[in-house]
This record gives C-alpha cells, sequence and structure tokens, in this order.
C-alpha cells in the first residue's frame, strides 16, 4: 500500500512537472527578474528632512486575508510594460491576491510592442481568466477608471511617463490616491520626466531598505526632489511554491528529471545562478569564481564530487554579445562537461529541487531583493550572494549562507565560498536549514500580504483626506 501511494506521488509530480517545463517553452524567465541580520523588518523607522522610511508593523493572527477591506475597492495598476521580469509579475500577484478579496482591479500597460507578443498575451488572458480587466493604456476609459479608482498603484520607475502622457491636465486629481511601487536600483531611472509628480504621491512602496535608502538620497542630491512616505515592504514566497518545498516525493521526482535532462549524477554537486542572463547579475564573474574553484580543487588534491555550475536564464533566440562571452568562456577553458546553460523559464520550482546551491551574484548595487534567494531557501539552499542590494537584508552572512565582494574583488572569494560548501556537507545541509527556518519566519505569502495591506490602508486613508 505504502509502495502505491509513493508512486501515485510520483505520477502526480510527473504530470506537474510536465506542466512546468511546458510553461517554459512560452514564457521569459522571471527576474527575481538575487550579512547580519541587522534589518527588523517588524520595527523600522528612518526619519530625515521630515521624510520617512518606515516598515509596517505584521499584523498577528489573523483571522481571514488582511487584505479584506480592499473588497469591492476600485483598483487601477500602470505597468510600464508587462512582460516576466520581476516588477510586472510582482504587480500581477498583488492584482490576484485583492482579486481574491474582492477587490475590483484593473490592469493597464503604458508600453506593448506594435507586434504580437505571445508573452503578452498569454499574461493578459491569465489575468483576464482571475478576472483582472486589461484596458488600453490611453483613451478616455483609462483617464475615466483612473478618476474613479480607490486607488492607483504606478509599478517601477518608469511608469511614471504614463500621468502626463495620458492625464495631462488631470494628473493633480489622482496623485493623492497614488502608491508607487519601486523596484529599480539602476541610475539611469533617476530622470526628472519619469519621477518629477513622486513628492506628491500617497507613498512609496519599496521592496527593501537599502533600496529606499538609495531613492531617498539619490531623488534629493541628484534631482532636488524629496521622497513621499516610504514603506519597505519586503517580498514572499507563494504557496504554490512552498507546497513544492515542503513535499519531499515532489522535489525527488524533480531532482532526478532534470538532473537527468542535464546529464549529471545524483552524487554530483550542482551550483545554479537563475536570472536572466545580463552583465548586471554576473554570470561572467560567477564562471570565473567556478572556473576557478575547479582550479583550486585541483591544486589542493580534494576527494569532492564533481562539480557543476548550471545558468538558468540563457536566451540562443536572442544571442546577445554577452552570453556569447559565456559560451566562449567555457569552451576556452574547457570545462564544457561541467557548465549547463538552461533556457528562459518562468518555472524554477524544478531547478530549486535538482541543485545544491544558488549563486545570487547580481552586481553593482545588487538586486532591489532578489525573490530567488527566498525561493531557494524555502527549498533548503544555502546561497552564496553579493554583499549588496537586498542580498543583505535576506541572506544572515556564515548562517543562511556566504556573502562576497561585488565585483572582480569578488571573484576569488567566491571561488573559496564554492570549494567551502563543498567540501564540508554539514555546513551545506546546516545553512539550507537555517534559510528554510528563515523563511517560514518572514519570507511568506502571508507576511507580504500583512505588510502591505497596512500600506494600502494609509494610502486609502490619505486619498479620502
Amino acid at each position: 500500500m505504502a509502495k502505491h501511494s509513493v508512486a501515485m506521488a510520483k505520477k502526480r509530480w510527473l504530470i506537474m512537472l510536465a506542466a512546468f517545463l511546458s510553461v517554459s517553452t512560452v514564457t521569459v524567465l522571471l527576474m527575481r527578474s538575487n550579512n547580519s541580520d541587522s534589518c527588523n523588518t517588524n520595527h523600522f523607522t528612518i526619519a530625515q528632512d521630515n521624510n520617512q522610511i518606515r516598515s509596517p508593523v505584521q499584523l498577528t493572527n489573523a483571522a481571514s486575508s488582511p487584505l479584506n477591506f480592499m473588497k469591492s475597492k476600485l483598483v487601477l495598476m500602470v505597468s510600464h510594460e508587462l512582460s516576466l521580469s520581476g516588477g510586472p509579475l510582482l504587480l500581477m500577484e498583488l492584482a490576484f491576491l485583492l482579486r481574491g478579496v474582492g477587490s475590483d482591479v484593473v490592469w493597464i500597460t503604458n508600453q506593448k510592442p506594435s507586434e504580437h507578443d505571445q508573452v503578452i498575451y498569454s499574461l493578459e488572458s491569465k489575468m483576464l481568466d482571475r478576472g483582472v480587466q486589461v484596458l488600453s493604456a490611453k483613451g478616455e476609459k483609462a483617464i475615466d477608471t483612473a478618476l474613479k479608482a480607490d486607488m492607483v498603484i504606478l509599478n517601477t520607475a518608469v511608469a511614471g511617463k504614463w500621468l502626463d502622457a495620458v492625464l495631462k491636465e488631470k494628473v493633480a486629481h489622482v496623485l493623492p490616491k497614488v502608491l508607487w511601487w519601486i523596484h529599480e536600483m539602476r541610475g539611469h531611472y533617476f530622470k526628472v520626466e519619469y519621477v518629477k509628480h513622486l513628492p506628491f504621491v500617497a507613498g512609496a512602496m519599496i521592496d527593501s531598505h537599502t533600496t529606499a535608502e538609495y531613492w531617498k538620497n539619490r531623488t534629493r542630491e541628484r534631482l532636488g526632489i524629496k521622497m513621499p512616505e516610504t514603506f519597505v515592504v519586503h517580498l514572499g514566497n507563494s504557496k504554490e511554491l512552498m507546497e513544492v518545498a515542503e513535499d519531499s516525493v515532489a522535489k525527488r521526482v524533480l531532482r532526478e528529471h532534470v538532473r537527468e535532462s542535464l546529464g549529471v549524477r545524483n552524487d554530483d554537486l550542482l551550483f545554479a545562478i537563475i536570472n536572466s542572463v545580463s552583465r548586471g547579475k554576473g554570470q561572467d564573474l560567477f564562471l570565473h569564481s567556478f572556473y576557478e574553484s575547479l582550479q583550486l580543487i585541483q591544486e589542493k588534491k580534494l576527494q569532492l564530487p564533481s562539480l557543476h555550475a548550471v545558468v538558468v536564464g540563457s536566451d540562443m533566440n536572442a544571442q546577445t554579445k554577452f552570453e556569447m562571452e559565456l559560451r566562449k568562456f567555457v569552451v576556452e577553458k574547457k570545462i564544457q562537461n561541467h557548465v549547463h546553460f538552461v533556457n528562459k523559464t518562468l518555472a524554477v520550482a524544478p531547478y530549486l529541487a535538482a541543485v545544491d546551491v544558488l549563486v545570487q551574484n547580481s552586481q553593482a548595487r545588487g538586486e532591489c531583493f532578489g525573490r530567488i534567494t527566498i525561493e531557494a531557501m524555502a527549498f533548503r539552499l544555502p546561497v552564496l550572494g553579493t554583499a549588496a542590494g537586498g542580498t543583505m537584508e535576506i541572506v544572515v552572512n556564515g548562517t543562511t549562507g556566504l556573502l562576497h565582494p561585488v565585483g572582480k574583488e569578488g571573484v576569488t572569494p567566491l571561488a573559496e565560498n564554492i570549494v567551502k560548501l563543498a567540501s564540508h556537507v554539514e555546513k551545506r545541509l546546516t545553512m539550507g536549514k537555517k534559510g528554510y527556518e528563515r523563511v517560514k519566519e518572514r519570507f511568506l505569502e502571508h507576511h507580504m500580504s500583512q505588510r502591505i495591506a497596512l500600506v494600502l490602508k494609509e494610502v486609502l486613508q490619505k486619498a479620502r483626506q
């Protein structure tokens, strides 16, 4: 009977695996679109120049969804684009949470390609199926909805272009009920034409304290404008992902099938970087570190399982110069048997189940938050991350993973950390367990819902005033 149950469970997860892999053929990688535990997300306040950055205090023991007060509220969501990068998908996730409590949600994509786009079509269909209305970015209906809405959520800094382009003289009527959700850490987003209305909105919501501080300082110093009241809201893992992460049969089935597809053995050690392939995500430096780690193992004559690097987020259809550089490096160093490129996919769970360590190697200021990091921790994976951005608010250095510097200075430390985790099984497993516990404490969907609920309540209150 027990064998029959296991067989049935395996069959169920094989079907789910097929579903995962079928999604990847028509979608693009979600860029989640990557120190010490010094940031307490429950009680955190910074006040400067009458400008506050706050983390909402979490609700406790909620008998029902903390978003129930949004029932029958009309919410207009404006995204600068519709793709499977982090920003649009996060906004879609919030749209579905609000639909779940009975909100009327309307979606506008400000920038669309003129030709048919399969990804946009698929995502819009998904929203329509869930009861989210989809409107054209321009026209009287868009303006009328913005004026009638109880709340308008602008997603990413670039979405600010929509305000003047569409609302024009009516902008002032809408600003008091705007919540601006910002995910960017790059300097080229700091343009007056994007964010000139930022000081006058009801509030800004940002995914990490590091990014919030960066925005507050940079808008003041470079643009001479002041941020509105700013809320830091760390993200959380979906219930669906946690269900897979906590199902031992599911993980075993996914692990076996992904490893078989990659041509690696069960005992091999896999270090994965899961991000859209671009220089800012640091795949090049990771591969340099990985090659250096192989050299260290050889020099020290360490007896270890075979090491493999998995780069999830490849796009050979685009044939970018950067990706061609990565593949050329692999050939030149003769490590083709140790490096595996996986095409872009939204289905990250199979790879998280299959690998042993996640590498979050985002460069410059790092990730604004890096959702793939908490997803990997849910799968009990230790994280080797750059000591920058939101990663420092997620990974506890030495406890749930190990941090290394950004840039070329981080290549050798990352290589040494790869060897360290490859050499110490207990350390690897303990870090993974501690990471899972940290996720359960603060990075679940209901944690995120509670934090967002407090922000939405304040925005609604300001809009009424």
